[in-house]
């Protein structure tokens, strides 16, 4: 058995695309446009981590998703998370839950997919403002 993606309904392709693409750093693999069923399909994935796929699903006729919170999160591991954290703030994406601890940070895509960061090897020690920070919201 391989794990092949995790599928992800978004509403809006060019604001999820900035969002995973943009502001998280994942690069599009591949897409795939299926008239007759009139969906998008687009795979994601972390540089050098094209084994572990997001599929973005775009259908063409307007639906409202809700929150999905019964969907969980996709955790991404990354190497320094106060800079990526400081990347998606400035960016003007909120950090739900900040790394306090210098290990794991939410945040959530346009859609309000909760994406888990967590870094690599030990938890840096903390820092501010990351260190004092409250949540924001849910994840």
């Amino acid at each position: 058995m391989k794990y092949l993606h995790t599928m992800v309904r978004v509403s809006d392709v060019d604001e999820s695309l900035d969002f995973y693409c943009n502001k998280l750093g994942l690069v599009e693999l591949k897409r795939y446009d299926n008239e007759k069923g009139r969906f998008t399909l687009i795979f994601l994935a972390a540089p050098g981590d094209e084994d572990a796929q997001v599929e973005l699903t775009h259908n063409w006729d307007p639906e409202d998703y809700g929150e999905g919170r019964n969907f969980g999160h996709l955790a991404y591991r990354v190497d320094d998370i106060y800079a990526l954290c400081r990347k998606l703030m400035d960016a003007g994406v909120t950090i739900s839950r900040p790394p306090r601890d210098g290990h794991m940070a939410f945040v959530r895509s346009p859609d309000n997919i909760s994406i888990e960061l967590l870094q690599k090897g030990d938890a840096l020690p903390p820092q501010e403002p990351w260190a004092s920070m409250p949540n924001s919201g849910h994840w």
